[in-house]
């Protein structure tokens, strides 16, 4: 299909051929990291199974399904994904509401198409009570539905729900298939390189990174850390600057960073923004150090300010080097 990636395109093709063979799962589960495009992806897929008149393959884009479907107005297409709350902010958790509403849904018939299909999405989010919800629906499945979850971390969904489905993975491709993606996209060699190794091979994040400023504000990330290390930076500045703008991250990258040089010292093969860093501070000691970043991030919009989340990371990082 045109404008599928590489690994697009594989994932589809193993999809066409369960469709075609008639062996299409009632329930699927679309996994991969964030930023492969696997919701175009089941978008696609979504149009074929409510396209009246398929052609080679693919939705026609012409009938009465695919003209709804483009509008948003299919009534037998139905998607769950995060809902604001009472203050108009979006949820971060997908509710047993919702599901139980699709469960409801997906027992009608179909109103126009010869199926249904039921998005969730990110499916890891739904909480205990809907995960319990859904699995009636995976357990009494009917003629013509089709349950498609996609989720960015599969592992995190219960194994109930897993082993009721089946798998179909986006996985990071080959570096040099994901350089010859970003090539064709107009991204010139070097910078590409960079910021698919900041990306960690994952060619959808690197395009993120390229069309914004974000491999900018990695290298200040990677400067400031050694600033600070070596004393030249205060922990209380830099811990409200990196407040004020992009926390996460801000704090992600020095995570990835610390990461990364680690790894080089291992004798990985990746460039080391912090190799100029003393070699005084042992790998245990800054494995710990990432550890705690990982788990600030995660708290991240808690409780506690971001400025106080990370000025005790950045505070501890100095005291490594002191």
């Amino acid at each position: 299909m045109t404008g599928f990636s590489p690994w697009q395109a594989r994932a589809w093709a193993q999809a066409m051929a369960a469709l075609d063979a008639g062996r299409l799962p009632h329930a699927l589960l679309v996994g991969g990291p964030a930023g492969l495009g696997k919701r175009a992806l089941v978008r696609a897929l979504a149009r074929r199974l409510l396209c009246a008149s398929p052609h080679d393959g693919h939705a026609c884009g012409q009938c009465r399904g695919c003209a709804l479907v483009a509008a948003g107005t299919h009534p037998d297409l139905i998607e769950e994904t995060f809902e604001p709350n009472d203050k108009g902010e979006l949820r971060k958790e997908i509710l047993i509401g919702q599901v139980r509403r699709l469960g409801e849904k997906l027992a009608l018939t179909p109103q126009i198409a010869a199926a249904q299909v039921a998005l969730i999405h990110p499916a890891e989010a739904m909480n205990r009570s809907a995960f319990n919800a859904l699995l009636k629906t995976l357990e009494e499945p009917a003629a013509g539905r089709y349950l498609i979850l996609v989720a960015d971390q599969p592992q995190r969904l219960p194994a109930t729900i897993r082993s009721r489905c089946q798998l179909l993975r986006l996985d990071l491709p080959a570096r040099e298939e994901a350089l010859g993606w970003l090539a064709a996209h107009g991204h010139d060699a070097r910078p590409a390189r960079e910021a698919l190794d900041a990306a960690q091979g994952n060619p959808g994040l690197a395009q993120e990174y390229l069309a914004g400023d974000a491999l900018a504000l990695r290298r200040a990330v990677a400067r400031e850390l050694v600033e600070l290390a070596a004393g030249r930076a205060g922990a209380a500045e830099l811990s409200s600057a990196w407040a004020s703008d992009r926390p996460a991250l801000r704090l992600r990258f020095a995570g990835e960073l610390v990461r990364d040089h680690l790894a080089q010292r291992a004798g990985g093969p990746l460039s080391d923004p912090l190799a100029d860093l003393p070699r005084t501070v042992g790998i245990a000691e800054l494995g710990a150090w990432f550890d705690g970043a990982t788990r600030a991030l995660n708290a991240l919009d808690g409780p506690l300010r971001d400025e106080l989340q990370i000025a005790e990371r950045l505070v501890r990082w100095r005291e490594l080097f002191v």
